[in-house]
């Protein structure tokens, strides 16, 4: 028997990954504590290692990204484990960077925290 997600489970996970690219729940730290795990790194588009503090260290700015993502689709892996993957395309300095994005969050007693998440550059 194939497992899926739940069509509410779906809509959570996209909202909380679109959380990530809002200036008003990224750099709100209650939030952040909250969605990271206590393990949580990123390989960054840059090709930089950040981890959990790295990210939560970030001071707030404007994110200028491009909403809904692109092709969000979530998969379940495990019946706690969703990996999930976009296109996010986002501008700096008048110049819009495109990635292919992906993510894996775990179910816990709190509710789906960030575990890992991977920026990989699109380039035309």
């Amino acid at each position: 028997k194939q497992m899926e997600l739940s069509s509410e489970e779906k809509v959570e996970l996209e909202r909380l990954e679109e959380g990530l690219w809002i200036a008003e729940t990224r750099f709100d730290m209650d939030w952040m504590e909250r969605t990271l795990a206590p393990d949580f790194f990123e390989f960054g588009r840059s090709g930089r290692i950040y981890l959990r503090e790295d990210t939560l260290g970030i001071e707030s700015q404007p994110i200028d990204a491009r909403l809904p993502l692109k092709n969000f689709h979530a998969r379940l892996l495990t019946p706690d484990v969703v990996l999930v993957t976009y296109i996010s395309a986002v501008t700096f300095d008048g110049i819009e960077e495109v990635g292919n994005r992906s993510s894996v969050w775990t179910r816990t007693e709190n509710g789906w925290q960030l575990r890992f998440h991977q920026g990989t550059p699109v380039t035309t």
